[in-house]
């Protein structure tokens, strides 16, 4: 079952499922044929070397980048272990790219992810996998963001979740208002850490005191 993130509409189809129904795989031949238009819109020679295979790179890129919309998070919680940990689990730092679904340009960052269980853990690794799971698909970092830690407090039943992004987004260092150096901080907290002030801020600091 596709997993649905909080807020989904009464009747409405979670994006991924939606994804899935209409696109069983990225269609490659579709992506270069749309490459090879756009290098003709802005004037380019398709024939020439450089760009020859350009349009079949550029569909490999993508079957690579979005490939998230074709895997299912739940399979990083397999494993889960019951052990006695009241104290809170943290992996600070996991690189991640994405592609902002506005310009379809990337953003870069880490992602910080931290809870407290309730006896159920997992592989550190596993969290990791997650981010990228998540990531590697058409996005907004505020969506990425809750979408993690949605997932988290779902699958574990923790007492709480808290996920921090941290990222630069191409669309506006080098288009736009280029702003080169900018970066966006985007969190999402649950259960005690969004309850609890003193748990909250013992997470936060564990997160940024590097």
């Amino acid at each position: 079952m596709a997993y649905e993130p909080r807020g989904q509409a009464a009747g409405q189809k979670p994006f991924l499922l939606r994804f899935q129904m209409a696109n069983k795989k990225i269609d490659v031949p579709r992506i270069e044929k749309a490459v090879r238009e756009i290098l003709l819109a802005i004037g380019e020679n398709t024939r020439r070397e450089g760009l020859k295979n350009t349009p079949r790179r550029v569909a490999q890129m993508y079957q690579e980048l979005l490939a998230g919309h074709f895997e299912k998070p739940q399979a990083h919680v397999q494993s889960v272990f019951t052990e006695k940990c009241d104290e809170v689990v943290l992996l600070r730092d996991i690189p991640f790219y994405s592609v902002c679904e506005h310009h379809l340009m990337p953003f870069i960052g880490v992602a910080h992810v931290a809870y407290l269980p309730d006896e159920r853990v997992i592989g550190i690794s596993k969290l990791a996998r997650i981010v990228d799971s998540f990531a590697k698909r058409l996005q907004v970092q505020e969506r990425l963001t809750t979408q993690i830690a949605d997932f988290l407090m779902n699958q574990l039943a923790p007492q709480g979740v808290a996920v921090v992004l941290e990222a630069s987004h191409s669309c506006m260092t080098i288009r736009g208002i280029k702003k080169p150096g900018s970066v966006m901080v985007t969190s999402a907290l649950r259960g005690i850490f969004k309850k609890d002030p003193r748990s909250r801020a013992e997470v936060l600091h564990l997160m940024h005191n590097k």
